[in-house]
């Protein structure tokens, strides 16, 4: 189904991108755009670190800024707020945003984990076994972590007595440590940011933790998603269609190249752990970015049926005032065809 997004907003954006492609690329001033990321530099960004490094910005006519984010959520305000252009964030508070205040959102204008990876980790060995052992357990996240925030729609959905469960928070790099060391009951996190997080802290997550993770009780959830402000697609919409494009050739070459992919990111953050970070970005792939409507949609679209339903389950479950329309949250107007686009992350 082509959204009403799709069929009337960006009429006028097609046409200035045929024209913008018509010019040699010299001839064009570069824009000057403002991205902030999901999180700390990880393995999984190197899509955004090879799209940069090797021109595919700057042939779209674009300089962009790149900076680090705290959470997949606060990229959403960042962007509504005027801060920042673009933002890797999670389309999940986007919906909420435009549920409360509606035509004052941004719009996700490419899908990239398709997947939900919103989880609860929990030891092993300690009390919690099923979603309603939560009850009386205090559990703990930073205060932007998306699966923190979409805990009272988890809750809804599980069975859970939401008022029964104390929340806490703490900053991210103190998550893993606290759980492990029995201050808190649980943790909320995306599953293979805690996972190799955890490594980073010497503690095998897969042997001694628990995932909880939100998928499995019904929350069939998109994820992190390219989110651009109102005000840059109605005033440059050939400059969103490129900066897509660029997006789009910078993660076909993280899929072809992971390893490599790793490297762009280390030259940002020459501290992390490359090995664990190549890690961290094949389990990204095959558990966040490989939904089986990939092959049929390609990297970048949705499955309008599946957002519509998400966005009910989330109105529902946090009573929400309003329910947006899918043409609201998402357009597919400045996608590169399905042919250019993958249908596969190797995995």
């Amino acid at each position: 189904m082509t959204s009403r997004l799709s069929r009337r907003s960006f009429a006028k954006g097609t046409l200035g991108l045929a024209a913008a492609t018509a010019l040699p690329a010299g001839a064009r001033a570069d824009t000057k755009l403002k991205l902030i990321l999901n999180w700390r530099y990880q393995g999984p960004q190197g899509w955004c670190f090879m799209a940069e490094d090797k021109g595919y910005f700057k042939a779209e006519g674009i300089e962009l800024v790149i900076d680090q984010g705290d959470g997949s959520g606060a990229a959403v305000g960042k962007v509504a707020s005027g801060a920042y252009d673009i933002g890797f964030g999670d389309i999940n508070a986007l919906i909420q945003l435009a549920a409360q205040k509606p035509g004052a959102t941004p719009v996700c204008v490419q899908m990239l984990y398709n997947q939900p990876p919103f989880t609860i980790a929990v030891k092993k060995n300690g009390p919690i076994k099923t979603p309603k052992d939560l009850e009386g357990k205090t559990i703990g996240g930073p205060a932007n972590d998306g699966a923190l925030k979409l805990f009272p729609a988890f809750a809804k959905l599980a069975g859970i007595d939401a008022s029964k469960v104390n929340l806490t928070n703490m900053t991210p790099n103190l998550r893993e440590n606290m759980l492990q060391q029995g201050q808190v009951d649980g943790v909320f996190g995306f599953v293979n940011t805690i996972r190799f997080s955890a490594r980073l802290a010497k503690i095998d997550a897969d042997k001694e933790w628990t995932f909880l993770n939100y998928g499995k009780y019904g929350m069939d959830l998109y994820s992190n998603a390219i989110i651009v402000s109102k005000k840059l697609v109605a005033e440059n919409p050939k400059i969103v269609a490129g900066l897509v494009r660029a997006i789009n050739r910078g993660v076909k070459d993280m899929i072809a190249d992971p390893k490599g992919s790793v490297a762009y990111v280390s030259k940002r953050e020459p501290l992390i752990n490359a090995d664990i970070e190549y890690d961290r970005l094949i389990a990204t792939l095959k558990d966040e970015m490989n939904h089986p409507e990939l092959a049929r949609l390609g990297l970048g679209d949705v499955d309008d049926a599946r957002l519509k339903k998400a966005i009910t389950v989330l109105v529902e479950a946090n009573g929400l005032p309003r329910t947006p329309e899918v043409s609201e949250i998402f357009t597919r107007a400045f996608l590169p065809p399905l042919a250019e686009r993958p249908k596969s992350v190797g995995m």
